[in-house]
């Protein structure tokens, strides 16, 4: 059995205190993994289940930090905000008199270095006590973190110092004012970076704020949310918020749903349709039966998803995390040799003592251990309010390097409702037409695909089928009342008319797909089965390329109907009448040929190909399945979604590299100036703190992310003629090469529309493994 436990941990002040953490978990041989975040102060450990949390709480105190139960987590840091504050206050009260009566040589009174020695003591014993405690657990492990740096600096300056006022060592010079201001300025830069990492936690805080915290019954009882179980039906008043995910029973309304999904327009519901919970009520009341609750409802597998996000650790954070594993024990070794240097060089002792802590300070790796968890932390809780998941630091930098983007048609550029919109039976009697249909209705009553739901759900009552085969990807084959009725793609059937393959080419050249159904082996009629295009699909296709991304329809709809898609929200290339089993395949030609692929699809038959791809980007409102093998989810349908998530992501991984970029530089230039005794210890302690802060601001700026889905919906484009150009053909299945005859399109002049205003050409795809491009589409004005 494996189980997950989850804790916040106390007592950490740069990554190397998280990093000895998960070493000293990871050595456990009950545990299979473990997480420690920096930036969220929380740990996740996977293990056998025979660990409880007072064993893990043990293992963490036995390093000196303290681990708190998830629950608690929120009120212990709280309180570690009430305590740094009060410690802050105290250690500025203290400092400001050192300071003055230092700097300042006429308020300097007779043995004024005593009570100036006894503020600094209470500063740098008593205010930055945590600091010591560390370093002194740490030492006892064997090991040196931050709080090694600034204790051995404020307790150098302030023993030096005090060497001098009792014993009269050195020139006479003091420093307690030094040892004081750093740890005030220190102090001061963790409250800061505590209060705006808190911030940068909000929208998952607010998330998790949104759930309704009572249901009112159908009866008219009121009960606790955590009272409601799945089956029962509750109340939702205009303006309340939907107690649980659930399926409406009565009442028409709009539903706001932008908290949860990042849709902006509040979608009509009606009896049938699906709620999820937190979202509400716009206008008049609903009835709602829970089909889901507690922690397998949608808003909380959100926050689930964006947390184990949070806590994961990509390429570029390991790096990070060696580099501060070996940066702490480095600037020990530099500040010992600046001081010796000094001294052989015949400097005072005072300037030798004030350059190696100077180093000490100025070297402090907190911004490098901030660079990269606190930019995923703000970034995938922007996420999350937009609707978008981003499940880790790796998914961020896979999004730096792709180039190809595959669309699923149907569900993902298409609204996936499909109906049926005629039956074409040609020359057979209509009496034979409704039977045939019936019994194609009655072989798909089994079937969970959209086009067979659309068939089945086209006849009442259809009679029951026996001997169903289904064929994934080709069709289904079953016994109704002793008939052998076969419904699907031509290749199904032994017999297909001229007069059928007419009606069915018509049917797919109009944009719509054609069903054949036949008895005894032979295509008798056709089921024209039709489904919209999303109205922001045109827009969304713009946008990805836009972003300098090569965007392909993948389908396994007939070639027409796939390039008539295409022309309409403008998509450059199409791969058509590709086998469920096929799309994995296909996604692996293009990796062969140097792609790196992004696949954007929602239903279980795009799992394969989302787990194949280098970037899973699944819809949510398709499988969960889909959802588990993806990278990248977006919650609504929208497919403007996939926009923001690639743009989100491709922030964030920007940000990461800004940080850890000035956190190197900060470093690289500060730590020899600092040795050379251009900066002393106080300027340090204070280019330290704002390194952290330049860091934690910089992070925050993800919030301002505003996506896509605020713009305007273009409308889709009108189809327009082009020329159709050879390409090789996949294997993998039927695609459109060019040969034979295309679907037909009134020809105009290049560059031109058919109706004569300018349009710019679009550039055809010179891929031998991408499909013929499509025709080319108007282009918005």
């Amino acid at each position: 059995m494996t189980a997950r436990s989850e804790f916040a941990v106390g007592g950490m002040t740069c990554a190397a205190c998280a990093s000895r953490i998960r070493s000293r978990l990871d050595e456990l041989d009950a545990v299979a993994q473990a997480q420690v975040n920096f930036a969220t102060r929380r740990a996740t450990v996977v293990h056998d289940g025979s660990l409880d949390m007072a064993g893990l709480a043990a293992e963490v105190a036995a390093l000196g930090y303290s681990a708190v139960a998830e629950g608690d987590a929120e009120a212990a840091e709280r309180r570690r905000l009430r305590e740094l504050s009060v410690r802050l206050t105290v250690a500025a009260v203290l400092t400001l008199p050192v300071v003055v009566v230092s700097m300042l040589s006429p308020l300097q009174f007779r043995a004024w270095q005593w009570p100036a020695a006894m503020l600094a003591s209470g500063v740098i014993v008593g205010a930055g006590w945590p600091f010591h405690r560390a370093a002194g657990a740490n030492l006892r492990q064997r090991s040196v973190t931050m709080d090694t740096l600034v204790s051995l600096g404020s307790l150098s300056a302030l023993a030096w110092s005090a060497a001098v006022t009792v014993a009269g060592v050195g020139d006479g010079h003091v420093y307690f004012e030094t040892g004081a201001v750093i740890v005030t300025l220190i102090l001061l830069g963790k409250w800061l970076e505590l209060r705006a990492t808190r911030r940068a936690g909000d929208a998952i805080r607010s998330l998790a704020a949104l759930g309704a915290r009572t249901a009112r019954l159908v009866d008219g009882r009121e009960i606790p949310i955590a009272d409601l179980a799945i089956g029962m039906r509750f109340v939702v008043r205009p303006g309340d918020r939907i107690s649980t995910d659930g399926v409406v029973i009565d009442g028409r309304s709009a539903v706001d749903a932008s908290m949860v999904t990042g849709e902006e327009t509040p979608v009509e519901v009606g009896p049938g349709d699906e709620v999820i919970g937190a979202t509400v009520n716009a206008h008049g009341v609903l009835v709602v039966e829970a089909t889901s609750v507690g922690a397998d409802t949608v808003l909380a597998q959100i926050i689930r998803l964006v947390s184990q996000a949070q806590d994961g650790r990509g390429e570029v954070q390991r790096l990070a995390d060696r580099v501060s594993a070996v940066f702490v024990p480095v600037a020990m070794a530099v500040a010992i040799v600046t001081l010796a240097t000094w001294l052989l060089l015949g400097e005072a002792g005072g300037a030798a003592v004030s350059a190696a802590v100077a180093v000490l300070i100025v070297a402090c790796p907190c911004a490098l251990g901030l660079a990269t968890p606190l930019a995923i932390l703000v970034g995938t809780g922007r996420g999350a309010q937009l609707g978008v998941i981003i499940k880790g630091g790796d998914v961020l930098e896979d999004t730096r390097s792709i180039d190809v983007v595959l669309l699923d048609k149907t569900g993902t550029v298409t609204e996936g409702a499909m109906t049926l919109a005629d039956v074409r039976a040609g020359t057979l009697p209509s009496a034979e037409r409704d039977e045939v249909h019936r019994l194609a209705a009655a072989a798909e009553t089994l079937s969970s695909h959209p086009i067979a739901v659309a068939i089945a759900g086209s006849v009442d009552r259809p009679p029951d089928a026996r001997d169903i085969k289904f064929t994934p990807g080709v069709g289904v084959t079953a016994s109704v009342g002793g008939v052998e009725i076969r419904v699907g793609r031509r290749s199904l059937f032994h017999d297909v008319a001229a007069s059928v393959e007419a009606l069915a080419a018509d049917a797919e050249a109009s944009g719509a797909t054609a069903v054949l159904a036949g008895r005894g082996g032979s295509a008798e009629i056709v089921l024209v089965v039709a489904d919209r295009v999303r109205p922001t699909s045109a827009a969304a296709v713009a946008a990805l390329q836009a972003q300098g991304l090569q965007v392909t329809l993948l389908t396994g709809d007939n070639r027409r109907t796939a390039h008539r898609v295409a022309a309409e929200v403008g998509i450059d290339s199409a791969i058509a009448e590709v086998y469920p089993d096929d799309k994995a395949a296909a996604v692996k030609e293009l990796q062969a040929a140097g792609k790196r692929v992004a696949m954007v699809g929602d239903g279980l038959n795009d799992a394969p190909a989302l787990a194949q791809a280098d970037l899973g980007i699944a819809v949510g409102t398709g499988a969960d399945v889909a959802v588990e093998a993806s990278d990248l989810t977006v919650v609504s349908g929208d497919l403007r979604g996939v926009v923001d998530a690639i743009g989100l992501a491709r922030r964030t991984l920007a940000t990461i590299r800004g940080n850890l970029f000035w956190a190197f530089v900060y470093n690289a230039a500060a730590i020899p100036l600092a040795a050379f005794g251009v900066l002393n210890p106080m300027v340090a302690a204070g280019a330290m703190g704002a390194s952290s802060l330049f860091v934690v601001t910089n992070s925050l700026r993800l919030r301002r992310f505003r996506g896509s889905r605020h713009l305007p919906v273009l409308t889709s484009p009108s189809p327009q003629p082009a020329s159709w150009t050879s390409r090789p053909e996949l294997t993998l299945g039927r695609t459109y090469t060019g040969h034979g005859s295309p679907p037909e399109h009134r020809s105009a002049e290049p560059g031109s529309s058919a109706q004569g205003s300018p349009v710019r050409e679009r550039p055809v795809l010179d891929s031998p493994i991408l499909d013929s491009p499509v025709p080319n589409s108007k282009e918005q004005q």
